[in-house]
């Protein structure tokens, strides 16, 4: 795994042993359900991690755990049974060794029991956590740890649905968004028309990306970029299965006039390198509560950047995920946008509200993630609980 630079702050110290380590299962029902090429969300859930080292200091995570809704259970009991034991107690140098060691140790296990998936998540919940550790005891936010100078990055809206997308767009334009990703993989005649009403409201500085989330094979997508092509979308997400062979997406890309994105799906830094230098990629998307964390995310921004290519951090979790995902964006820089949620998720909300303004977010300088005080409103509130729907 390739080396983290870091600044040089305050102490200089980025090493902990844990002493206490929780794994927090939350979820609120969605009022509206969120529709996929590939399921329907009627709640969302949330699987929080919270670290306490031998010195008091604490430090907050998110693991990915959006479907099936009873993953998220499945992931604490991992987390509390597996991963923990091999945490605590053990004196690491730094978060990213400590990430590195784990990920090597538990990577037979996780092809034998057949659950890459989840133990990669669960991992980049645990560095994410421990990055907000070592960022709150040196007093600093984390995008400045990593290197960051600018607080303030652009986003856009996401998630949004075909179900009255353009009122969608007018809310979300209404509360400061001037960028858009709209979901398609539906039904081509209504896909085209909502990205055609989409597109004629546009001002001269919005934007309009499409997210397909993998419905179509090599051959349907090779029938569709054409139709796509008559509007200036920004970029076409994941049109085909991510696991498709990198020739069919070197076919697609050279097909198609609207750069292709990927990465929420992809694992393990060597799969990321490949798609950085497979000539299909115009935007790459590590999802770092999926693979990761801030350990193993980072090194991919600074190789997507490096290669010319685009960073947009993919996410559609809880707040933590996406206060990190802010952090990592505005530590590497370049023209990437943040992905916010377009849809009402009160583990996002209540933890970072995430304020828009002219299609911008400006962090603040609360140490690391800046969320330690919203997370025990959180937890007091009483709003999140249940078994899923």
């Amino acid at each position: 795994m390739p080396a983290i630079k870091l600044p040089t702050f305050a102490d200089g110290d980025l090493s902990f042993t844990i002493a206490h380590a929780t794994a927090i299962v939350m979820r609120v029902a969605c009022a509206i359900p969120v529709k996929t090429s590939f399921g329907t969300m009627f709640d969302r859930s949330a699987v929080f991690v919270e670290l306490e080292d031998t010195q008091g200091n604490r430090g907050l995570g998110e693991v990915w755990c959006n479907f099936p809704a009873c993953g998220a259970e499945h992931r604490a009991r991992l987390l509390e049974t597996v991963l923990f034991p091999a945490l605590i107690g053990v004196s690491f140098d730094s978060p990213h060794q400590c990430f590195a060691a784990l990920d090597a140790q538990f990577a037979r296990l996780a092809i034998q029991s057949g659950e890459a998936g989840p133990v990669a998540q669960s991992l980049a919940g645990m560095d994410i956590a421990l990055w907000d550790l070592v960022a709150r005891r040196a007093g600093l936010p984390l995008y400045r740890l990593l290197g960051g100078e600018d607080a303030t990055i652009p986003t856009y809206a996401s998630g949004i649905t075909p179900a009255q997308a353009a009122q969608t767009v007018e809310r979300c334009r209404s509360e400061g968004h001037r960028a858009f990703k709209l979901k398609i993989g539906f039904d081509r005649s209504s896909d085209l028309d909502n990205i055609a009403r989409i597109s004629a409201s546009l001002s001269e500085n919005e934007i309009l990306m499409v997210d397909a989330n993998q419905a179509w094979s090599l051959e349907e997508a090779l029938e569709i970029v054409p139709d796509l092509k008559a509007w200036p979308l920004r970029w076409l997400e994941e049109p085909m299965m991510a696991t498709s062979p990198p020739e069919d997406w070197q076919r697609l890309a050279a097909a198609s006039a609207i750069p292709l994105a990927a990465g929420e799906n992809m694992m393990q830094a060597q799969q990321f390198s490949l798609a950085i230098t497979g000539n299909a990629y115009g935007v790459i998307q590590p999802d770092l509560c999926k693979w990761g964390g801030i350990s193993g995310v980072l090194p991919v921004a600074r190789q997507a950047l490096d290669a010319g290519l685009r960073y947009c951090p993919h996410y559609l979790g809880g707040g933590i995920g996406l206060a990190a995902s802010a952090h990592l964006l505005a530590a590497v820089g370049g023209d990437g946008l943040l992905e916010i949620d377009a849809n009402e998720n009160a583990l996002r909300t209540e933890l970072f509200p995430a304020m828009v303004t002219d299609g911008e977010l400006t962090l603040n300088d609360a140490p690391g993630l800046g969320l330690a005080n919203a997370f025990e409103r959180l937890k007091a509130s009483g709003i999140a609980g249940g078994a899923p729907a």
